[in-house]
């Protein structure tokens, strides 16, 4: 996968539209749109963060850690992978984020692009049976298809869409 190329349809791959917890099964998955990281992007997130470390701010201080140049926040690559997963075409009952277990694996440079591939890992009911908890497993890839972040998510999501409920 390309950072800013759709796929073929092929098995197991949503199509645009609203999902509900009832209407996931495991190993379905969706892919994002790109975004191109920018410097106002860094430097922003720099600013709310307060993260000003010299490998964001400093293009030197970079390359003598063996950076090709500045790097972006690890943070911020997972703040704009949620924002993708947002904006999907694919979108989710979400309620509440739970939790992130996340990798950083490979530094995201300004001028890279990056999209993400959600894939339902597992699926559990909650207490009330309106709702259900989906652990996602995510890989952020650049242009090049190499994977710079990945780890999994958990997300309390609706049961089901409104069109599948008025048609039960």
């Amino acid at each position: 996968m390309t950072a800013d190329a759709t796929t073929l349809p092929s098995p197991g791959a949503l199509p645009p539209g609203l999902y509900g917890y009832d209407d996931l099964t495991e190993g379905a998955f969706f892919l994002t749109s790109g975004v191109t990281v920018t410097e106002a992007h860094v430097v922003g997130y720099a600013g709310i963060s307060g993260d000003l470390f010299d490998v964001h701010m400093d293009d030197e201080f970079a390359r003598e850690q063996g950076f090709p140049a500045r790097i972006a926040h690890g943070l911020l690559g997972l703040a704009l992978t949620d924002g993708l997963k947002t904006r999907c075409p694919v979108r989710l009952l979400g309620i509440a984020t739970l939790g992130w277990n996340w990798s950083f694996r490979a530094p995201i440079l300004i001028g890279d692009r990056i999209a993400a591939r959600f894939e339902v890992h597992a699926k559990r009911p909650t207490r009330r049976d309106d709702r259900g908890i989906v652990t996602f497993e995510v890989k952020v890839l650049n242009q090049d298809g190499t994977v710079v972040q990945e780890g999994q998510t958990l997300l309390m999501m609706g049961g089901r869409t409104p069109e599948a409920t008025a048609s039960a």
